[in-house]
């Protein structure tokens, strides 16, 4: 069964991956270590410690507001990627992606 959940997974993140606009894909466990990163050492660490504070920020915000909900997925348009993240309990997946070449907002 576990073996079927990893096969599973590694397709998700190869269709991810594969997208055209996609420059990066980082998943960071509970611990803020790098299990899987297709960027560079530098870039993968800058990206994990900045993206985790954020991350804990939105999650602090959305509890405050509600200390029964929590933060599921969000979306951060610079002038030159989408940054989003996927927070689990366990897992924190990080995707960059070139807004040059995705569709513009309506």
């Amino acid at each position: 069964m576990a073996e079927r959940a990893t096969g599973e997974v590694k397709d998700v993140l190869k269709r991810i991956e594969d997208h055209e606009n996609v420059v990066g894909v980082i998943i960071v466990d509970k611990d803020g270590q790098a299990i899987h990163s297709t960027l560079d050492a530098m870039e993968t660490s800058y990206y994990i410690q900045h993206c985790s504070t954020l991350t804990a920020i939105a999650r602090s915000t959305i509890r405050e507001t509600d200390p029964t909900d929590d933060i599921q997925f969000f979306r951060i348009r610079t002038k030159k990627f989408e940054i989003m993240l996927a927070p689990e309990r366990d897992y924190l997946l990080i995707v960059l992606q070139n807004i040059k070449t995705a569709g513009k907002f309506p």
